[in-house]
C-alpha cells in the first residue's frame, strides 16, 4: 500500500481533486500526477508539502526532491531537481482551488528522475570480471622440457596462460554481455604486475557494482613428481587498505572500521571464488590432473587489487603427465570451460543474495 503525506505548511487550505479542465494539452490532479510518477508510488515513505503562501510545492522520495512554484496556465516555468538541475517546463498552476500539472511538467520530471530512482533500486551485481594471464612477452613464467617418445616437449607457462585466458573470455562474453570481460594481456606481451593491479583498480563502478580478479597460471617445481591444480586467495592474515580513501570523507577510526569489513568480505568471497573453481575442476579433469586443494597465499596480484581475487594454478610444467595435458588443445578447453562455470557459478549465487554471501 502506498501512503502519500501532505504537509500543510500554512493554514490555508488547498483543495486536490481530480481534473476537470478540457484545455488542448491534458492537465493532472495530484493524485494522478502522483500516479504516473511510478517510482514515488514504490515508496512507502514519499512526501508531498505544499506552501501556500509562496505557491510551492516539493515532491520527495528516496533521497530525491522535485521543487516546482505554481504559475497561471500556459506559463513557463522551472523545477528543481535534487537540488541542483533546473528543468525549464510548463508550470503548474491552480484552478479554482485544484492545483493542476500540465503533463509536459509530468514527463519532463519523469525523465530526469526516474532514471535516478530505479539506478538508487537496481539489484547488486558483478559487472565487470577480470582475466589476468599471467607472465607475457619477455616473462615466460615457469618451462618445463620433458623427452618423450624421441621428441622433446617444451612448456611455457606464458603460452598456456594466454590460451586459457582467451577461452575464458570468449565464454564470459557470451555468457555474460551484460558484463564488462577485461583481460590485462591479449596477446604475447607483458604488462607489469603493477600495471595489472592499477588497470583493475581504476575500473569504474557504480555503487550497486562489484569487480572479481582471476590470475590464470602454471606451476612448477625442482620434484619432477609434483603435478595438480591449485587455487590460491590471499589470506586473511594480510592487512591491506581496500578502500578507495578519496571517496570518503570520515574520520580514520570510522575509515579503519570500514577497510576491516570490506577486507573480511572480500576474503569470504575470494574463498567462494576459489571452491566454485576447484568444484568446476573436479568435475572438468579431475580424472587426469588431481586436486591440490585451495590455499591462502600472499600473492602480489591478490595482496593489492582491492576486490575478490584468486590466482589459479592449472598444473605442474615440470611434471611430464601435467605437461602432456597443458599442451593438449581439448584440455585446454576444458580448463577453460571449468574456470567459466566456476565463475558463473559465483556470480549466480552473489547476484541471487545481493552480495550476502557467506562460507558455510
Amino acid at each position: 500500500m502506498i501512503y502519500l503525506y501532505l504537509f500543510f505548511l500554512w493554514v490555508t487550505p488547498l483543495v486536490f481533486a481530480e481534473t476537470t479542465g478540457q484545455s488542448a494539452e491534458k492537465n493532472l490532479s495530484l493524485e494522478e500526477a502522483l500516479k504516473g510518477m511510478d517510482a514515488f508510488r514504490a515508496d512507502a515513505n514519499a512526501e508531498f508539502r505544499w506552501d501556500p503562501f509562496f505557491q510551492s510545492g516539493v515532491f520527495s522520495a528516496s533521497g530525491h526532491s522535485v521543487v516546482f512554484r505554481a504559475g497561471t496556465p500556459g506559463e513557463p516555468g522551472i523545477a528543481i531537481i535534487d537540488g541542483k538541475e533546473i528543468l525549464n517546463i510548463p508550470s503548474p498552476y491552480i484552478e479554482k482551488g485544484i492545483l493542476m500539472f500540465p503533463e509536459a511538467f509530468l514527463t519532463s520530471v519523469k525523465q530526469v528522475l526516474i532514471p535516478r530512482m530505479q539506478e538508487d533500486y537496481a539489484p547488486f551485481r558483478i559487472a565487470a570480471i577480470i582475466v589476468d594471464p599471467g607472465h607475457g612477452g619477455k616473462d615466460a613464467g615457469a618451462i618445463g622440457t620433458h623427452k618423450i617418445n624421441g621428441k622433446t616437449l617444451r612448456v611455457v607457462e606464458k603460452d598456456i596462460t594466454l590460451k586459457v585466458s582467451q577461452g575464458l573470455h570468449a565464454r564470459l562474453v557470451q555468457g555474460f554481455p551484460d558484463k564488462r570481460i577485461i583481460l590485462t594481456r591479449k596477446d604475447d606481451t607483458y604488462p607489469s604486475l603493477e600495471n595489472r593491479v592499477a588497470n583493475a583498480n581504476s575500473v569504474p563502478l557504480k555503487d550497486n557494482e562489484a569487480i572479481i580478479f582471476i590470475s590464470i597460471h602454471a606451476n612448477a617445481s625442482f620434484n619432477k613428481t609434483a603435478r595438480g591444480y591449485e587455487i590460491w586467495y590471499l589470506s586473511p592474515e594480510i592487512r591491506r587498505t581496500v578502500i578507495d580513501t578519496d571517496k570518503y570523507d570520515e574520520p580514520a577510526d570510522v575509515m579503519a572500521i570500514h577497510n576491516a569489513m570490506l577486507e573480511e568480505e572480500f576474503t569470504t568471497e575470494s574463498i567462494i571464488i576459489a571452491r566454485s573453481i576447484l568444484k568446476r575442476f573436479d568435475e572438468t579433469i579431475g580424472k587426469s590432473i588431481p586436486s591440490r586443494g585451495i590455499k591462502p597465499e600472499e600473492w602480489f596480484v591478490v595482496r593489492n587489487t582491492r576486490m575478490p581475487s584468486v590466482l589459479v594454478e592449472l598444473g605442474f610444467v615440470t611434471n611430464e603427465a601435467d605437461a602432456l595435458f597443458m599442451t593438449d588443445d581439448e584440455y585446454l578447453k576444458n580448463f577453460s570451460e571449468a574456470l567459466y562455470k566456476g565463475i558463473r557459478d559465483f556470480i549466480t549465487l552473489f547476484e541471487q543474495t545481493g552480495g550476502f554471501i557467506a562460507i558455510e
